[in-house]
């Protein structure tokens, strides 16, 4: 095995050397690796990164106390150790053996003072399990003595470590000298080096005193039998005196034993009388018991029926009916002066109907016939109380509603726009609120048809009220209807265009800010008024907008907000069947209201179909802010509203799209359509009236009209392809001309107007190279043939196929270039002469020209390689002949 470097005095010197001035001795050093490596799924150690290095264990003393330390040296550039890192080994917290290492030869040491836990700490790495297990050992040694603690160890079993230190601790060579006088060299180890002098038992004086005290013992007694006849005399003497002294005591034994007797008759007489007494003592203690029996029966017996009256008191009482409850029950008057009266009599009848129920009544009295009956007499009255209760306030529901109907004041009249004002409603209705509450308790199943009589009454006010509204609303704005014909090619269809219809979303809007805040406070005052238990979430006297209507009382304490309905109904758990209630009677509360802003909507939509979008804005802005705390209705009723919105203005767009459509069956179209200008005015009117998140609506319909547009205008184009080709480039830039400013803002009217720039470009190639081609057919058609033979032959044999020769090249060219300006003119005049937009012939002129020059151009080179020898007009004189032109 190779030599450990804790061996090394070398390195230990080192070590000194490089602590010196510390006042700190080196117990061990020892090379190391440390590294702070991976290890891979090979089990193997990366030791890309390991460094040497020297682990060195000092302890320096400071009196009686002992420091221990853990120094980390490094080697310098020049080969010297030098002190690198140092450990407090007090703060040593953990020693751990790397696992992943299947050497085992690599552990790390945890200190629980290092700024940065966050860190790995570095992994050092032996040369072999010995080197490892020694240092370790040192460690916990030094821990143990010095320090008097232990750190945890993880991944080594310290039995293991203990018998590995048993097994090689290090032996120390000592000599001894033999009797002959020859030294002798023996193996102990160190631990046999230490002796413990233990304590002598018995000092030295006290060994000499006691042999003294012994010596004196045995002179005293050496002869034994002259001590034995001693000790004989001596035991006679002694047993003649006592038998002397008891002989002489006779008298005196004689004297006692009288005295004994005596006192044993008195014994006797005195035994007799106790008995005497405790025999009557025991028919006494008898007769006691006898009548503490019978005191006790009695008291018992008193008690009992002292606890009976009481009781008897208290179930007699519980039974009773006062009579001003039992009258106010079963005929008193349901004025609101009496209202106090009755809501007691129902606090009464309801805690007496409980006290008379199992829990709240002792299980014994339960079955008792007196309990039965006045159980049932108690039922009678209930059904009566609530019977009449109910009767009352369903005719009471229905007079308030009717006293308000028949007031025409109360409603919008002719010139006269009134808000719906039910303060007064709800003042009088709160009269009765703590009765519906106690009818709830004392029977759930009467408030179902009070429910149901109080929405149909009210249900007949709210349609009244948005009837008379909606109508007076609709007569009292004034604005002039638009025409619905918006796309078709008549000239009158522009003449109201530009008339102001922002009266009739206004109208709208306004329908909206009167009736939805209502409608939800009626909701909430609904749930609240009828004991529907579900969560309120808007604070009391709230309004689901956070509007209040001018002449709504904003102090009332009843008003509660309902949860949405629909969404508390789809969360899991939250259903209760209350909710359901509360949803199927707001039906019955609300329904038929909707029809009047049908109306509305209808109205607006025969005036002007575009302010569908603002009212489609106006709709979502609402819906969006009701979401929170609006009552189901009226969230279902928002969202009908911008269906039906949408419905109507689709229905234009269909309209529109239709009349787009009739363009394709009229005769022959020339120039720009008539749809495509007014489809930009219809467009920019269509922007001024976006509200709100109506950007889809109008983004869905500009992608219908386009569409329709562009199919339109291909089939138009395709009745007469001789013309289809100007057709389509006028109307498509003509397109782009109109809608250039809206594209920039636009994106859905940006992607079509590169789609209307892209068939344009199309549009526009064809028809110029059918005019070249019509002008210099002979020129691109011998051009042609040779392009066509360039694929099969080489270009010096195409002058000697038939048709190409240089003959006909010349025959071509005289025909074709000798009067190229007059044929250049008239390229210009054909494309001048069925162009109806004057303002494109500019444009078009330049693509021809550049169209030509690079046919042209494409001509001469060909002729260049086929015809070296020929002379052909160059590309730059024929430029400059176009310039002129």
């Amino acid at each position: 095995m190779a030599k450990s470097s804790a061996d090394d005095e070398e390195l230990r010197r080192a070590c000194e050397a490089a602590i010196e001035g510390t006042k700190q001795s080196i117990v061990m050093s020892i090379r190391v690796a440390k590294s702070r490596g991976v290890w891979g799924k090979s089990g193997k150690l990366g030791r890309q990164m390991a460094k040497p290095r020297v682990l060195a264990i000092s302890v320096k003393s400071k009196g009686q106390r002992k420091k221990a330390f853990l120094r980390v040296m490094k080697y310098s550039s020049g080969g010297v150790l030098e002190p690198a890192k140092m450990y407090k080994l007090k703060h040593l917290s953990k020693m751990e053996v790397i696992t992943n290492d299947p050497s085992g030869c690599t552990f790390t040491l945890g200190f629980d003072n290092l700024r940065s836990q966050s860190v790995a700490p570095p992994q050092w790495t032996m040369r072999n399990t010995d080197d490892r297990n020694r240092i370790l050992v040192c460690i916990l040694n030094i821990c143990k003595d010095v320090l008097c603690k232990l750190p945890k160890v993880v991944g080594l079993d310290i039995v293991e470590m203990a018998i590995w230190a048993k097994d090689n601790t290090p032996v120390v060579t000592t000599q001894k000298t033999t009797e002959d006088g020859e030294p002798v060299t023996e193996a102990v180890t160190e631990t046999d080096l230490k002796v413990t002098v233990e304590k002598e038992l018995v000092s030295q004086a006290e060994e000499e005193d006691m042999e003294a005290l012994l010596g004196t013992y045995v002179m005293g007694i050496g002869e034994a039998e002259a001590f034995s006849e001693r000790l004989k005399r001596e035991l006679q003497a002694l047993e003649a005196a006592n038998v002397h002294a008891i002989l002489e005591s006779e008298p005196l034994v004689d004297e006692v034993l009288n005295g004994l007797e005596a006192a044993t008759n008195i014994v006797d007489d005195m035994d007799e009388w106790l008995g005497i007494f405790n025999v009557k003592l025991r028919h006494m203690r008898e007769d006691i018991e006898s009548i503490e029996t019978r005191n006790n029966k009695l008291e018992m017996q008193s008690v009992n029926n002292k606890a009976l009256i009481e009781e008897l008191d208290k179930v007699i009482d519980r039974l009773r009916v006062p009579s001003e409850y039992a009258a106010s029950l079963t005929g008193g008057s349901f004025d609101e002066a009496d209202m106090l009266q009755n809501i007691e009599a129902c606090e009464w009848l309801a805690k007496a109907l409980r006290g008379l129920e199992v829990p709240n009544l002792d299980p014994i009295y339960a079955n008792m016939r007196a309990v039965k009956e006045k159980r049932a007499e108690l039922e009678k009255l209930k059904a009566t109380f609530v019977r009449r209760a109910s009767e009352f306030l369903r005719n009471y529901f229905a007079s308030l509603v009717d006293f308000m109907v028949s007031d025409k004041s109360y409603f919008s009249q002719r010139g006269q726009l009134k808000r719906p004002d039910h303060a007064d409603l709800r003042y009088k209705c709160r009269t009765y609120a703590r009765l519906l509450q106690h009818l709830k308790s004392l029977d759930k199943n009467c408030l179902g048809p009070l429910r149901k009589a109080y929405c149909s009454s009210l249900n007949l006010l709210l349609r009244r009220e948005a009837r008379e509204f909606a109508n007076e609303l609709r007569a009292s704005t004034k604005v002039s209807r638009n025409p619905t014909v918006w796309l078709e090619g008549s000239t009158g269809s522009s003449q109201n265009a530009n008339t102001d219809t922002s009266a009739v979303s206004d109208a709208y809007a306004k329908m909206l800010t009167i009736f939805i805040p209502l409608l939800v406070d009626e909701s909430s005052f609904f749930a609240h008024f009828m004991c529907f238990e579900v969560p309120a979430l808007a604070p009391p006297g709230g309004s689901a907008s956070g509007k209040k209507p001018n002449n709504d009382d904003g102090n009332d304490d009843d008003d509660l907000g309902i949860m949405d309905i629909d969404e508390t109904d789809k969360k899991p758990g939250k259903t209760s069947p209350d909710l359901t209630a509360l949803n199927e009677s707001l039906q019955d509360l609300l329904d038929g209201i909707q029809e009047d802003f049908y109306a509305v909507v209808d109205w607006a939509y025969k005036i002007d179909p575009l302010r569908c979008i603002s009212m489609h804005g106006i709709t979502e802005r609402y819906l969006s802010g009701q979401k929170a705390d609006a009552a189901g209705f009226v969230r279902l009723l928002l969202g009908d509203l911008e269906s039906r919105v949408s419905m109507q203005f689709s229905r234009f767009v269909d309209e529109a799209c239709h009349q787009i459509e009739r363009n394709e069956r009229n005769v022959r179209q020339m120039g720009v359509l008539p749809y495509i200008p007014r489809f930009a005015a219809l467009a920019t009117r269509m922007e001024q009236y976006i509200q709100g998140q109506s950007r889809d609506l109008v983004d869905q319909a500009y992608t219908k009209f386009v569409s329709i547009m562009f199919v339109t205008l291909e089939k138009i184009a395709q009745q007469d392809p001789k013309y289809a080709d100007i057709l389509l480039l006028e109307n498509y830039a003509a397109f782009q001309n109109s809608l250039y400013d809206l594209a920039n803002v636009v994106p859905t009217l940006a992607k079509f107007y590169h789609q209307a720039s892209e068939a344009y470009e199309q549009a526009c190639t064809r028809h110029i190279s059918m005019i070249i081609y019509y002008q210099f057919e002979r020129l691109f058609q011998f051009a042609k043939k040779i392009e066509d033979f360039m694929y099969t032959i080489t270009p010096e044999e195409i002058p000697f196929q038939l048709g190409l020769s240089k003959m006909e090249l010349r025959k071509m060219l005289k025909s074709s270039l000798s009067g190229v300006d007059k044929s250049i003119a008239a390229m210009y005049k054909k494309l001048q002469k069925n162009l109806a937009s004057e303002e494109l012939l500019p444009s078009l002129w330049d693509k021809c020209k550049k169209e030509f020059l690079d046919k042209y151009e494409s001509f001469v080179q060909l002729v260049a390689k086929v015809y070296p020898s020929e002379n052909v007009p160059g590309v730059t004189e024929m430029r400059g002949l176009l310039a002129s032109m």
